[in-house]
C-alpha cells in the first residue's frame, strides 16, 4: 500500500474513532461489504452466462453437438493455465477454504482471493463443467469481507462476523433470498445468533440484493408460481421423498469423497485434467443437461415441462413412455455427482450448491412421476411441488443445511404453503445423512484434521488455541550416556525445572530424567562416575505430536495420562514441553478473546 493511501487511511480511522462507536462504524463496513459482494455475484453470473450462450447457442446450434465433448476438457485446460500463469496460485474450493482461514488463519483470506473464483468459475462453467458458481461467490465475497477488515483493522471476532456477512450478501444477491441467506451464514459458517451478530448479516443481506435488483431486475435463477396447494393426504408422500433424499444424499457424498481421493493420486495437474476432461466430455455429450449450472433443467422441471428435459438426449428421441422419461431422469440423478466430482478433480473451480439443488428437483420430479404412473392410490402428485421440496431434501442431506433449505425453498415460493412438506423432507433426509456422512462437504477435510468451527464453543476455543505459544523450551537436554555428575553440575544446578528431555545425538526425543527420580542419589559423589542417565531415565506418559495432535487431542492426553507436563515432538525430534497449567491459561485466555 503507497504512503499516500495509509496516510488517508489513517486520517480517515482518526476521524471514525471520533465521530462513529464501533458498532455504527461495523453496520456501515456491512452495507460496503453487501454492495461489493452483489456486485462480485453479478459479474461473476454475467461472465458465466456469456461465455456459456457464445459456445452452447451459437458453436453447438450451429454446427455439431459433438462441441459437448470437448468444451469440459477446453475449460478445464484454461482453468489451469489461468490459475498457473495469471493467478499464480493454488485456488481452493470456496467455501472450505473460507472456513479454513475463520478457523486456522484468524479470518486472514489472502487478496488473491477476491478476484482468483472471478476469473477461474466463469472458465469453468460456461464451458461445461457440472459445477455451481455459489460456492466462488461466496468465497469472493468472503475475501472481499476479510480484507475491507484488515485495512480498518478490524479485530478477529468482528473480522469472522463480516466474513459471514459477506456469504450472506453472495446468497441473498444469487438467488433473491435475504432471510435464507442469514440463516445460511450461521447455518454453514456456525456465527453465533446475537443481535449484535445480526444487524450485520442484515444489512449487508439487504444491500447485495438491492444491488442485484439494480443490475438484474426482477430476474432469479429459480422461477417458480406456487399452483398446488399442500393437502393432508401428500404427507406419507413426503415423509418417503424425505428418505429417498437422505439415500441419494449419503451416495452423493460418497461418490464425492470417493472420486475426489481417485483424483487426488495424481500429482500432474495435466494428467488430472485429461482423465477428467475425457470424462466429463463422454458424460455430457451423451447427457447434455449436465452441461453447466443445469438450472435450465431445474426451472422447466418446476414448471413440469419434462418434454423440454427429456429432449436434450444423444439420440434426440421423443417418446410417450413415460418409464423411459423415469428411467433418463434417474440418469441424471446418477451421473450429475459423477460429472460435478470429475469436474473438481479435474481441477475445475466452482460449487456444490448447484449440483445439489439440481440432484434434488430431479430427485422430487422423478418421485412424483413414478407414484403418478404407477397410480396405487389415485392420488396425482404435484410434480412441480415435489421437485420444489426435493430441492430442499438434498440441501438439507448434502449441505447439512435443513433450516437453510426450508428458508431458501419457502422464500422462492414467496410463501409458506410448503412449509410443512418442506420441514418434514429437509428433517428427515438430513437425519439419515448425518448418520453416515457425519460432516458435509464443505466440512469434511477440515473435520478430518480437526479444524472445523462449530457451534461447540469449548471445541472452538480449543482449535483457535496456537500450540506454538504453549510449548516451552527452556529445559536442558540430556544425552544417554551422560553421567550422573554432569547431571548434577552442568543439569540440575543450572535450570528451574524439574524436567530434563533425554535425546540422541539428532535431536530425537527418547525419555525423560525427572529431578525426583535423582532425588535420593544426586549428592552421593561415588556414583557420579558410574551412573549413566540411560538408568535413569523413564519414558513419558504420553507424547505429544506437533503436526498430528489438536488441541482437543492434546487435553484428552493430559486428562489420560495424569500427566503436568507432556513432550513436543515433530517427526520424532524433540521440540519443547507443555506444561498443563501453561494450557488452562491459554485456554482461558482465547474463552474470553471469543466471547467477548
Amino acid at each position: 500500500m503507497s504512503p499516500h493511501k495509509k496516510n488517508l487511511i489513517t486520517k480517515f480511522l482518526i476521524w471514525k474513532y471520533k465521530h462513529l462507536t464501533s458498532q455504527q462504524f461495523i453496520y456501515i463496513v456491512s452495507i460496503i461489504i453487501g454492495l461489493l459482494s452483489g456486485l462480485a455475484a453479478v459479474t461473476l453470473k454475467n461472465l458465466t452466462h456469456l461465455i456459456q450462450e457464445t459456445f452452447e447457442a451459437g458453436v453447438v446450434h450451429t454446427y455439431h453437438e459433438a462441441f459437448y465433448f470437448i468444451f469440459p476438457l477446453i475449460g478445464l485446460l484454461l482453468t489451469l493455465l489461468m490459475i498457473k500463469y495469471v493467478i499464480k496460485h493454488r485456488v481452493s474450493h470456496g467455501i472450505p477454504s473460507t472456513l479454513h482461514a475463520i478457523s486456522k488463519k484468524k479470518g486472514i483470506m489472502e487478496r488473491y482471493k477476491i478476484y482468483s473464483s472471478i476469473l477461474t468459475a466463469p472458465i469453468t462453467v460456461g464451458f461445461g463443467g457440472s459445477v455451481g458458481l455459489e460456492g466462488p461467490t461466496v468465497a469472493t465475497s468472503a475475501a472481499i469481507g476479510s480484507n475491507v477488515s484488515r485495512v480498518f483493522h478490524l479485530n478477529r471476532s468482528t473480522r469472522t462476523l463480516l466474513i459471514g456477512a459477506a456469504a450472506a450478501a453472495a446468497m441473498s444477491s444469487i438467488f433473491k433470498a435475504p432471510i435464507a441467506a442469514i440463516v445460511f451464514a450461521i447455518e454453514i459458517f456456525s456465527l453465533d445468533l446475537t443481535l449484535v451478530s445480526l444487524i450485520p448479516l442484515l444489512l449487508s443481506s439487504i444491500s447485495a440484493i438491492l444491488t442485484s435488483y439494480f443490475f438484474l431486475g426482477g430476474n432469479t435463477v429459480l422461477r417458480f408460481e406456487l399452483s398446488d396447494a399442500f393437502t393432508l393426504m401428500d404427507t406419507a408422500y413426503y415423509v418417503i421423498l424425505g428418505i429417498s433424499c437422505g439415500l441419494i444424499s449419503v451416495y452423493f457424498s460418497k461418490v464425492y469423497f470417493v472420486i475426489g481421493d481417485f483424483f487426488a493420486k495424481y500429482t500432474n495437474p495435466y494428467k488430472r485434467l485429461l482423465i477428467g476432461g475425457i470424462g466429463l466430455g463422454i458424460i455430457v455429450y451423451f447427457i447434455p443437461p449436465l452441461f453447466g449450472e443445469g438450472f435450465k433443467t431445474i426451472n422447466n422441471l418446476l414448471n413440469d415441462n419434462v418434454a423440454a428435459v427429456f429432449g436434450q438426449n444423444y439420440f434426440n428421441m421423443v417418446t410417450e413412455n413415460t418409464w423411459w422419461i423415469i428411467l433418463f431422469l434417474l440418469g441424471l440423478v446418477a451421473f450429475k455427482v459423477v460429472a460435478t466430482s470429475i469436474t473438481f478433480g479435474a481441477g475445475g473451480v466452482g460449487g456444490v450448491f448447484a449440483p445439489t439443488l439440481f440432484t434434488g428437483s430431479v430427485t422430487g420430479y422423478v418421485f412424483a412421476l413414478i407414484f403418478n404412473t404407477l397410480n396405487i392410490s389415485g392420488h396425482q402428485l404435484s410434480s412441480s411441488n415435489f421437485a420444489l421440496v426435493g430441492m430442499a431434501g438434498l440441501m438439507a442431506g448434502v449441505l447439512h443445511a435443513p433450516l437453510t433449505a426450508i428458508f431458501l425453498i419457502a422464500e422462492i415460493t414467496s410463501g409458506h404453503e410448503l412449509f410443512i412438506p418442506l420441514m418434514i423432507t429437509a428433517a428427515i433426509s438430513y437425519l439419515i445423512t448425518k448418520k453416515y456422512i457425519p460432516f458435509n462437504i464443505y466440512a469434511a477435510e477440515l473435520a478430518k484434521k480437526g479444524e472445523l468451527m462449530t457451534h461447540d464453543k469449548d471445541k472452538n476455543v480449543l482449535m483457535l488455541m496456537d500450540i506454538d505459544k504453549v510449548i516451552e523450551t527452556n529445559f536442558i537436554s540430556l544425552l544417554p550416556e551422560m553421567k550422573l555428575g554432569y547431571v548434577a553440575k552442568e543439569a540440575v544446578a543450572k535450570s528451574s525445572r524439574n524436567n530434563f528431555p533425554v535425546v540422541n545425538e539428532k535431536n530425537e526425543y527418547l525419555g525423560v530424567l525427572l529431578l525426583d527420580d535423582i532425588r535420593g542419589i544426586m549428592f552421593d559423589q561415588s556414583l557420579y562416575d558410574s551412573v549413566t542417565v540411560q538408568e535413569l531415565m523413564q519414558n513419558s506418559k504420553g507424547i505429544i505430536d506437533y503436526e498430528k495432535d489438536s488441541m482437543k487431542k492434546i487435553m484428552k492426553k493430559f486428562q489420560d495420562s495424569g500427566a503436568w507436563n507432556l513432550p513436543v515432538v515433530k517427526n520424532g525430534v524433540y521440540m519443547g514441553f507443555i506444561s498443563k497449567s501453561r494450557l488452562l491459561t491459554a485456554y482461558r485466555r482465547k474463552l474470553i478473546e471469543v466471547t467477548n
